[in-house]
């Protein structure tokens, strides 16, 4: 019963967690686009610096009324949404936050598991672009299934590269094995795997299937209200998990100066949130790429960084066991 109680416990935790850091990640980006390019608007709702501008967000997404066009796939259509943000929150079930079981579920292959649930997140843009009966639709939900297999690879070689540091699949020994002389051997795998995850996201300059100002959203155009709503808390979802991900393979997760082990979780949020405005600033930093070029830096670059990672990390263990 005491362990049964415990796994509630965390569960509801991490529930609270998903349902809160996606906000705040959301709410850092207003802000710090505002700053950043003189984005007024963001920085009036509510008087204090802006912060009732997600507030404001959310009520239109509600006033906004649920169209479902006439000849669409309606049970399809209607899932889309949940099939596309789902996935996230089942990847945090396996990434812990501190050590001493500071995890919902310690898998063998959490590594593996974690890759896999996150490429089903795809499936939910693919199913709003076919179910839409709008051709532009489904182009843009062909162009997000193309976008992912391209960069799926260089996102698994990278992580495996860590693997195989720590030689183990489970993301708690990775982090227990962890050791801060791994950051300048294990730099370029955290690189390829954090621009591979970007792209993978659709985030900016990697979002030419969703293109807002020019194809109206991709795979999304038929979507209003809370379901398009539903879309966009999948992307900050997302960029939750890749930067947990990245924190926890690549920066050590809980591990850090200053305070006692059982608070590393602290550590952990602080890295997370780091590289999420990492990923804001490269929003606001850089335009969108062209289609071949999204296609050239997965081939021509991403994929051979990741095998070098591969042999510079094959080359690493054998010295140390030696």
């Amino acid at each position: 019963m005491p362990e049964l109680a415990e796994t509630v416990l965390k569960l509801a935790l991490l529930a609270a967690a998903f349902a809160v850091l996606p906000l705040l990640v959301g709410q850092a980006e207003h802000k710090v686009m505002a700053h950043m390019q003189g984005r007024l608007g963001p920085m009036y709702a509510g008087g204090f610096h802006g912060w009732a501008q997600l507030v404001a967000d959310g009520v239109k997404f509600i006033q906004k009324e649920d169209v479902i066009p006439r000849d669409a796939d309606r049970w399809v259509f209607k899932l889309a949404p949940a099939v596309a943000l789902v996935p996230y929150l089942v990847v945090l079930v396996v990434v812990p936050v501190g050590p001493g079981g500071q995890v919902v579920l310690d898998l063998g292959v959490g590594l593996f598991f974690a890759l896999a649930v996150m490429g089903v997140g795809v499936i939910g843009a693919i199913m709003a672009g076919w179910a839409s009966a709008n051709k532009y639709s489904l182009l843009g939900g062909m162009r997000v299934a193309a976008q992912l297999m391209s960069y799926e690879l260089p996102l698994v070689l990278a992580a495996a590269s860590v693997a195989m540091a720590a030689g183990s699949l489970s993301l708690t020994e990775i982090v227990a094995e962890w050791r801060w002389w791994w950051l300048p051997w294990q730099a370029i795998g955290a690189v390829v795997f954090f621009i591979a995850g970007l792209a993978e996201l659709r985030r900016p300059p990697f979002d030419m299937p969703v293109a807002d100002s020019e194809i109206i959203f991709g795979p999304y155009t038929e979507y209003g209200g809370l379901r398009f709503a539903l879309f966009l808390l999948a992307e900050y979802a997302g960029i939750v998990v890749l930067c947990a991900l990245t924190t926890v393979l690549f920066l050590g997760g809980w591990h850090g100066p200053f305070l006692n082990e059982q608070l590393g979780w602290a550590w952990t949020l602080l890295k997370t949130f780091a590289l999420a405005f990492v990923v804001i600033w490269l929003r606001v930093s850089y335009p969108r790429l062209r289609e071949d070029q999204l296609q050239r830096l997965a081939w021509a670059w991403l994929v051979p960084l990741a095998l070098l990672q591969l042999a510079l990390t094959g080359i690493v263990k054998i010295a140390v066991g030696a």
